[in-house]
């Protein structure tokens, strides 16, 4: 969905298996009409529904490599670690980047191939940086300070290089310098006994050099794994997940299923298999049994928070593999968020085994009662923008707000544009113009028929002037709140709101490729506006009049000269017409 909705040239999908009644409680695209067909032909139209200028094909017959050669990117979900080494192979000799992905309730795994010299040719994506200088020394390790204690924000291994220095002419677009991070505003650029003496002025500015990166193969790889480490505090468990994710593969390749949910026989096979695979592997890790255990537990549960924290870091992936900005994972990355378990419930064999239900892989990581209770939750969504989007399918496929006593409530004041269709994929275009709240209740309502009358929209915005419609009986009958906002005000407002009334508030936002999440609950965390991010740097005025050497200088010197010639004029002209000492005033300031 995510890479469709990036815009590549071509998608093609392979996944001839019949779909089956769990497979709704994470596939969004299939209903339960869909139940015995295969999946990637009924996933395809509904795919291209999202974006029409990219093709949406369907891989006919068995997967053979013979089939690949076209091409660039190769992604492999839920398959056999015997097939995903045979593909692997093939990738990595015909340079083909592969990337493979797992996930087992709240276990999850990534691995990368981009073969061998694979371009990056920006690394971290962000802006060029540049600054101005108050000196350069000239020795064999040539140091520049930075003008007024200004940060440089660069890094070891960054380039560099120069305008406008007066003195060292020859430092003027030399080629770019690699440079070694001495402090906060100073950092050294190699030799420059031989340039002269620096006399004045310049600046130095950040060059973005292209960087290769060697990969390995599936087969190398698994025997000496790299690990991207995603907690420091879990800084020893990916180590311990790469042998149990093996251990699950060899139980599956031995039984021809994955482990039972809860169960200790299985688990226990599954530890013996991982001390089997731990003591032949290059590299060992210190097993945890308890955790090894845990994973079995999980191996059959399937979760839509988890696949969409997966697959929009896989689909982050194609998109750098295609482009070759920002940093690649390198190459394994394990994820786990065993802090999502309840502590509350006891989890039994008993309580997590199937019961026909759409949600049974859910069932099978939290237990039956926690699913009742998520069913029964009453929460309110603030926005139905690009976040709102995905939460809200989230939860229909959790089946959140379900239940007798279950509600959701989305107000969002925006109707639908052409331009939000790109992000916000429960829209279509036949959708422009609508609501997107309404827009949005109706499109999850597709996906799981359960929210059919638990969902109401709404269209008034969330502050003062609206408390008649989210007033005390509202908050009241809620047990959550979750914003996807994009001012800061509404948060403000909503966080107020939820301190007085005691509820819990899931905030969250999105910049480009960056985003953030707070979770605030009631007397245990501080709340949204008891901590502001630091302020912005001010420009001094000498600065801001004489030697503007940045963007935000030059943009601030050009405010301050409108307002002089268009804003304060006519403010003064309306002081003196509206107070009748205003002279008098000026002259006692």
């Amino acid at each position: 969905k995510n890479v469709v909705l990036a815009g590549v040239k071509s998608v093609t999908l392979y996944d001839p298996a019949p779909v089956e009644l769990t497979d709704l409680s994470t596939q969004f695209f299939l209903t339960k009409e869909d139940i015995g067909k295969p999946r990637d032909a009924v996933s395809r139209p509904r795919l291209a529904e999202l974006n029409a200028y990219v093709p949406i094909r369907v891989l006919e017959g068995e997967l053979t490599t013979d089939k690949l050669s076209q091409f660039k990117v190769i992604v492999m979900t839920e398959s056999s670690l015997e097939k995903q080494l045979e593909i692997n192979e093939f990738a990595h000799a015909h340079n083909i980047h592969f990337i493979s992905a797992e996930v087992h309730g709240l276990f999850a795994s990534a691995f990368n191939d981009f073969g061998k010299g694979f371009t990056v040719v920006d690394v971290t994506g962000e802006e060029a940086l540049s600054g101005m200088i108050a000196e350069i020394s000239t020795e064999k390790d040539g140091i520049v300070t930075c003008l007024d204690e200004t940060r440089h924000g660069l890094e070891d291994g960054d380039y560099v290089t120069f305008v406008e220095v007066n003195g060292m002419e020859a430092l003027n677009g030399c080629a770019p310098r690699k440079i070694k991070v001495l402090g906060p505003y100073t950092f050294s650029i190699g030799d420059t006994s031989d340039l002269g003496n620096y006399v004045r002025g310049g600046l130095f500015q950040q060059v973005k050099m292209p960087k290769q990166i060697d990969f390995s193969s599936l087969k190398e790889s698994i025997q000496k794994p790299e690990f991207l480490i995603t907690d420091f505090g879990k800084f020893d468990r990916p180590a311990q997940l790469h042998v149990g994710f093996q251990a699950l593969h060899a139980f599956k390749a031995k039984h021809g299923r994955q482990p039972r949910p809860r169960n200790a026989e299985d688990a226990k096979e599954v530890f013996a298999l991982a001390n089997e695979i731990n003591d032949k592997a290059t590299e060992k890790a210190e097993l945890d049994e308890k955790l090894i255990h845990e994973l079995s537990y999980q191996a059959v549960g399937d979760l839509s928070p988890m696949i969409a924290v997966i697959g929009g870091t896989v689909a982050q992936e194609v998109l750098k593999a295609c482009t070759g900005k920002f940093s690649p994972i390198y190459q394994w990355m394990y994820f786990d968020s065993l802090e999502s378990l309840p502590t509350s419930v006891t989890l039994t064999e008993e309580s997590c085994q199937p019961i026909g239900s759409r949600h049974d892989p859910q069932i099978a990581v939290f237990g039956k009662e926690f699913q009742e209770r998520i069913e029964n939750f009453r929460e309110f969504l603030v926005g139905a923008g690009a976040i709102g989007c995905e939460m809200l399918k989230n939860w229909a496929m959790m089946g959140l707000g379900t239940g007798p006593k279950g509600q959701i409530h989305i107000t969002d004041m925006d109707t639908i544009e052409k331009s939000n269709l790109n992000r916000q994929f429960l829209f279509r275009p036949t959708d422009v113009g609508k609501l997107k709240s309404r827009s949005a209740a109706e499109a999850i309502a597709k996906m799981n028929p359960a929210t059919i009358g638990h969902v109401h929209a709404y269209e008034e915005r969330v502050g003062v002037d609206s408390e008649k419609v989210y007033g005390d009986e509202f908050f009241a009958n809620l047990d959550g709140v979750t914003n996807a906002l994009d001012n800061l005000d509404a948060r403000k407002y909503m966080d107020r709101r939820c301190v007085y009334f005691r509820k819990s508030l899931l905030e969250s936002g999105t910049l480009g490729t960056k985003g953030n999440v707070q979770v605030v609950v009631p007397f245990v965390t501080e709340s949204y506006s008891s901590s502001q991010d630091p302020p912005e740097t001010s420009i001094p005025l000498c600065t801001l009049k004489n030697f503007p050497n940045a963007i935000e200088h030059t943009i601030q010197w050009a405010r301050d000269a409108f307002e002089g010639f268009f804003k304060q004029p006519a403010e003064n002209a309306n002081l003196y017409l509206s107070q009748p000492n205003y002279i008098e005033g000026l002259l006692k300031d």
